[in-house]
């Protein structure tokens, strides 16, 4: 699942090039790619014709296109593999394109969601009076949003009474964050995923903080992470993080900083990877 980095990266390429323009007509190729519209395709379709979209916006992991001359706006869910490709309107279709936007515009490129696995989808949904779809109302702001409250959030931390990795992951809590980054930012600050949060002071929780604002600024200076070809910018190229990995998906090799060899744990149905010298569990999880 592509994290805040990956989702950062496409807000930015959908505000170069696709911010302010009018759509012109949308085709739905796929029912599925629109189920979350309960209203369906084609009222999805006419709701867009002839509208204004504005920049768009992301919370976390959620990514919108506001609806500039009414009060809603267009979510994206992007699931496993889903992409929004700005193409040029002569380009040849994807094999899996589900929805195509045209615009009133003579810049001859068109809006395109392609998703393989069809888990992702475009929705219409009616905007808070603070901007965002009413369906994500609940998502919690993201270490990047400048309106983020680090003191709050130890807070909420400390009452949570769970451990770091399931509160890092927890999008009511702190959004944007998803199992890859969580292992790096854990990495990072020489936790074990099953810290408990009861024991974390403000400062540890600000160092930790620290590291998972670094590790994320650092994915989005290259793009994101793309560990196949189905993350992709809206220029269809893909991020190239992965090389920089300090502990996700590098089980057996030597850890970067005292050589020990990294471990890989199940965990909530994903994997946890982790140096067992640097990153010490609590005593209790011990085997």
């Amino acid at each position: 699942m592509p994290e805040l980095p990956e989702v950062e990266v496409v807000r930015r390429g959908l505000e170069r090039w696709v911010a302010h323009r009018t759509v012109a007509d949308v085709e739905v190729l796929h029912p599925r790619a629109v189920r979350r519209h309960l209203a369906g395709g084609e009222d999805f379709a006419s709701s867009l014709k002839g509208h204004r979209v504005g920049t768009a916006m992301r919370r976390g992991k959620y990514l919108w296109l506001p609806v500039e001359d009414g009060g809603t706006s267009i979510l994206a869910h992007l699931g496993m593999s889903g992409q929004l490709l700005v193409q040029p309107q002569e380009a040849p279709d994807e094999k899996h394109l589900r929805i195509r936007i045209c615009f009133a515009d003579a810049l001859g490129t068109e809006l395109r969601f392609v998703d393989q696995r069809t888990f992702g989808g475009l929705s219409l949904h009616e905007n808070t009076p603070d901007g965002l779809p009413d369906v994500i109302a609940h998502i919690a702001r993201d270490p990047l949003d400048e309106k983020f409250d680090d003191a709050a959030f130890h807070a909420a931390l400390r009452r949570r009474r769970t451990t770091i990795k399931r509160a890092l992951l927890d999008q009511s809590l702190i959004s944007g964050v998803g199992n890859i980054y969580a292992d790096e930012a854990l990495w990072r600050a020489k936790l074990h995923y099953e810290r408990p949060t009861a024991t974390f002071t403000r400062p540890r929780t600000a160092q930790l903080l620290g590291h998972v604002r670094d590790v994320m600024n650092a994915a989005l200076a290259v793009g994101g992470t793309s560990f196949d070809s189905l993350y992709v910018n809206v220029n269809g190229e893909s991020g190239y993080f992965e090389r920089s990995l300090d502990a996700y998906g590098r089980e057996d090799e030597p850890c970067r900083r005292c050589g020990t060899p990294m471990r890989r744990r199940p965990w909530m149905n994903r994997s946890s990877y982790f140096c067992p010298r640097c990153q010490r569990p609590p005593a209790a999880t011990r085997s």
